[in-house]
């Protein structure tokens, strides 16, 4: 039987391999690092998080990513069993301990029969044999070329920027209180998932002037900026007008400050546990292109962060992505080299779930192409049927750009009321029928 090969092994590598491991394929996973390292990540770990260390909403109701996570596990996902096996507190959200959580997706997979681990640079596209592309936001320079060069389209960039991490034991817990928004959350230790930072409007004013006047990290030429809205440094946003933070991450909706219930703030940034131990927080929509200096000298204007410790600052980096409606067909494959599929966020899908869904998607069809099966794709009513219609041809390809699973990607439910007094029955309504799909979708295969 033919081996598939996996050129990454982030998320989306790393769920592609145990997806066709499981169906009895043998896997090959070509990942570059700690070899050849990148800007952002610090160990040789597959699926290793480098952004955050959420996972987003874990709805599986009313919320479109929940509905991804329920997906994924019906369908005996790697990512989400060790997301779960590794869960941090963190509201309605799924967080994770991010080093335990890539150090077990490691094991697990380097432990299967099937999988075998090939450090190295991929440089050029395989001729031949099953492969799955799988890079991720930083496809190495040499190999992004390669498929530059084959598909004859310019690559599409943007810049993804990284939130700082702050250490506990250097915040001003005097200042600070714990509350999730609207004290979401089953327990007591969920509803208390984040700590908060208030400012007045005095203290938020002096803020947003300090990040306009801020010494920010300039591109390279040839670079064009073109930010992902879903992922904006703070900076631009608060370019695009003064109060646009605090209609974002730094809305005050939704909590009252515990040392003083009375007096409303006019801002509040939050922060988010980042491991088990509960050592590390990281400054929730906080992602950030000022150079380091800058960064150190702004933050700790944030009430309750005077004193603050990083264990880790902002940083920015090139996200590398193809224009997967002109390239992709509905199976994953590129239309000019059938033999090579692409995964993950490579292929414009965003953020961490995402990415692995099409993993998942594209190790189960490579699996079955390998096995003599046409495996087609989840139908468009499901969460990853959505997400694979809209890359390989719902999206237009002149405006391609990068895009989170949403339910403004289902096909319409008829018959429900519409506006945003009818959302909450029309997003149950979206998610009950992605699951009875996504069984038969799952069951048509013999597996689930």
């Amino acid at each position: 039987m033919e081996t598939l090969h996996i050129i990454g092994g982030g998320l989306a590598g790393s769920e592609a391999a145990w997806q066709a491991a499981k169906m009895g394929i043998n896997v090959v996973i070509h990942e570059m690092r700690p070899t050849v390292g990148t800007f952002a990540h610090k160990t040789g770990n597959l699926a290793e998080m480098v952004c955050s260390n959420s996972f987003r909403s874990d709805d599986s109701e009313q919320n479109a990513v929940g509905l991804l996570h329920w997906e994924m596990r019906a369908a005996g996902g790697l990512i989400m069993e060790m997301a779960d096996a590794h869960r941090l507190p963190a509201g309605g959200a799924l967080a994770v301990d991010r080093d335990p959580f890539a150090a077990a997706v490691t094991a697990r997979l380097t432990e299967h029969p099937n999988v075998s681990l090939q450090p190295g640079e991929m440089t050029v596209l395989p001729d031949s044999g099953h492969w799955i592309i799988a890079t991720g936001p930083l496809t190495s320079t040499a190999l992004g070329a390669a498929i530059q060069a084959e598909t004859g389209a310019d690559r599409l960039a943007f810049f993804d920027a990284i939130a700082p991490i702050v250490y506990t034991d250097s915040i001003d817990m005097s200042v600070t209180w714990a509350q999730s928004r609207y004290d979401k959350g089953d327990t007591e230790e969920e509803r208390k998932a984040y700590l908060n930072c208030p400012m007045t409007k005095a203290q938020y004013e002096a803020f947003i002037d300090a990040l306009l006047e801020a010494e920010k990290t300039e591109f390279h030429d040839g670079e064009t900026a073109t930010y992902f809205d879903g992922c904006l440094p703070i900076e631009v946003m608060a370019e695009r007008g003064r109060e646009t933070l605090r209609h974002g991450p730094m809305k005050p909706v939704g909590l009252t400050n515990a040392h003083n219930p009375s007096e409303k703030p006019y801002a509040v940034v939050q922060l988010r546990r980042d491991n088990a131990l509960g050592t590390l927080y990281n400054i929730v929509g906080f992602q950030t292109k000022m150079k380091y200096g800058a960064q150190s000298t702004v933050f700790r204007m944030i009430p309750g962060l005077e004193n603050a410790s990083f264990a880790r600052l902002g940083g920015i980096h090139r996200n590398t992505f193809i224009n997967s409606p002109t390239l992709l067909d509905d199976r994953m494959r590129l239309r000019s080299r059938p033999n090579i599929r692409f995964a993950g966020q490579v292929t414009g899908v965003e953020g961490y779930v995402e990415s692995a869904a099409m993993g998942l998607l594209a190790g189960r069809m490579a699996a079955a192409e390998i096995l003599g099966r046409d495996l087609a794709p989840p139908p468009p009513e499901t969460a990853t049927g959505a997400l694979i219609t809209h890359i390989t041809g719902g999206a237009e390809a002149k405006t391609f750009q990068p895009m989170n699973v949403n339910f403004g990607l289902f096909p319409p439910v008829e018959g429900l009321r519409g506006g945003r007094r009818g959302r909450k029955d029309r997003y149950k309504a979206y998610t009950d029928r992605a699951k009875t799909f996504w069984r038969e979708w799952l069951d048509a295969q013999g597996a689930s």
